[in-house]
């Protein structure tokens, strides 16, 4: 940590901020893989993002840089100060504001489904125009080749239940629709919410992508129970989304699970102290397994497989 106050009063006097480098409070925040930090109080505090050890293998910085200042002139995302695509050097403004969201407080926050929901609606209704296209079983492939170089078992299971995705595969190729900028990675931790705004942070991951992707990866990773779940979609969709859209976004939810079990193990792989990797990537693909063997499963895929109607 000494090392990255170093850097960050360093950062301060090049980027000529406006902040004395030599007094500023710098505090160090949350983050699985990235260490992150808010520089100074009140309504001119900054967030810095330092990458994480081994993301240059699998996170293009050039691209979330755009993906960053696309969102904030969407309006969904803060304002982008400093972004160094060479280095991974992140500077937003801090929104003071908001608190930072859970799985516990998206169930406890009055209205923070509709909130996320209305968010998701403003990025994917906008102009904003991301450069990578989030493919989901190419990114398996690709994640696939490079567990390939690493020394990692999988969980039990894995590639049986890749194969039954093949199904998954087919039917969303069946109707394709037309792709939007997607977060593509709605951990609870990405959203900040006000109250009355829930802003989102962290295009690591980002690309022009299904919009239901971001709906069902974030019913998974804030734990919506169906209640939370109606609510963000109806938001969303200012009314019941069709068979079509709401197949998609169940599917979605154990495709999710199906990709970060596969960013689990490389995490763990790497060594990442910041959690127990191994344990996330079992419990993620259990769920992922648990879901597809519901009767309710086949009826979404078959409902994708029809198309809209």
């Amino acid at each position: 940590m000494s090392d990255d106050l170093a850097a960050a009063h360093s950062l301060i006097r090049e980027l000529k901020l406006g902040i004395d480098a030599d007094t500023v409070e710098i505090v160090r925040l949350g983050g699985l893989t990235n260490r992150v930090y808010r520089i100074g109080t009140g309504r001119d505090a900054l967030c810095l993002r330092f990458p994480g050890k081994g993301t240059e293998e699998y996170i293009d910085r050039r691209v979330e840089t755009i993906a960053a200042k696309a969102a904030a002139a969407a309006g969904v995302s803060p304002e982008v100060i400093h972004a160094d695509p060479a280095t991974g050097i992140l500077v937003t403004r801090f929104i003071g504001d908001a608190v930072t969201m859970s799985a516990e407080l998206f169930a406890s926050r009055a209205g923070a489904p509709e909130r996320a929901g209305r968010a998701f609606r403003q990025l994917h209704a906008s102009d904003a125009i991301f450069d990578f296209r989030f493919e989901l079983f190419a990114m398996i492939d690709n994640y696939l080749a490079l567990l390939a170089t690493k020394e990692v078992d999988f969980p039990a299971g894995y590639h049986e239940v890749l194969r039954e995705a093949e199904a998954v595969r087919e039917a969303l190729a069946a109707h394709p629709v037309a792709v939007v900028a997607c977060h593509c990675d709605p951990l609870s931790e990405n959203f900040l919410d006000t109250g009355s705004r829930m802003w989102i942070v962290d295009w690591e991951y980002s690309g022009m992508n299904d919009p239901m992707w971001d709906l069902g990866d974030l019913s998974v990773e804030a734990a919506f129970d169906q209640a939370c779940e109606e609510a963000m979609l109806r938001a969303y969709f200012g009314g019941d989304p069709t068979r079509f859209d709401r197949g998609r976004m169940v599917i979605y939810k154990a495709m999710c699970d199906l990709l970060w079990t596969l960013w689990g193990l490389i995490q763990h792989a790497n060594a990442n102290p910041a959690d127990d990797f191994w344990a996330y990537s079992v419990n993620r693909f259990e769920r992922c397994k648990a879901l597809m063997a519901t009767t309710a499963f086949p009826e979404h895929l078959a409902a994708v497989r029809k198309g809209p109607v």
